[in-house]
């Protein structure tokens, strides 16, 4: 019983880990600029509070812009199978809006386990609508989230890389909707 515990928690900080490293990776790699030459890629909630989803295809535009409150803008950049059997969705939050904001403590979801964690982007899911099923993010041995957490105060124009690791849906699915409470939903085209 004490070696396959170990091996479970040898496992999951190996994911929290790659996570992790996922996660600076793409704040390294984030540049500013550009976004605002495309403003048709955004995806935007419409009056009655439902979504008009749209992806982006190429190599140097993102998968998905999904607009939230305060004028917060999440940009999908990637969403990448691993051998391990993760997936993980990669990007930033954008604060768009004229004043700082944070990122909604909904984003965390409802699950107790999250919640006692503190601020996360454990709420969101993907959804595979041909196999109906949902994906819910990773958690570690402790229950907590493997996502960006603790995420600051968003000054106007600034960006902060986020990260969320699900179980990746079985090879032959190619494309899911991404879904984050106080954001808009996008489809979303996975690699690897």
């Amino acid at each position: 019983m004490r070696i396959r515990r170990g091996a479970k928690d040898r496992r999951a900080m190996t994911a929290l880990i790659v996570a992790v490293g996922l996660a600076l990776g793409v704040g390294g790699c984030s540049g500013g600029g550009g976004d605002d030459e495309n403003p048709e890629a955004s995806v935007s909630a419409t009056a009655e509070g439902q979504s008009d989803p749209s992806a982006q295809e190429g190599t140097d535009s993102p998968l998905a812009e999904l607009k939230g409150e305060d004028g917060l803008l999440l940009v999908i950049d990637s969403a990448e199978r691993d051998a391990g059997g993760f997936l993980t969705v990669s990007g930033e939050i954008k604060n768009d809006g004229a004043k700082a904001a944070r990122v909604p403590i909904q984003t965390r979801g409802d699950e107790t386990e999250i919640m006692r964690h503190g601020g996360s982007l454990g709420g969101a899911t993907l959804v595979d609508p041909a196999d109906k099923k949902r994906y819910y993010v990773l958690r570690d041995t402790d229950g907590r989230p493997l996502t960006t957490t603790d995420m600051p105060r968003i000054k106007p124009g600034a960006s902060i890389p986020v990260f969320m690791q699900f179980p990746a849906p079985p090879t032959d699915t190619a494309k899911v909707t991404f879904q984050l409470p106080t954001f808009a939903s996008a489809p979303i085209e996975i690699s690897g």
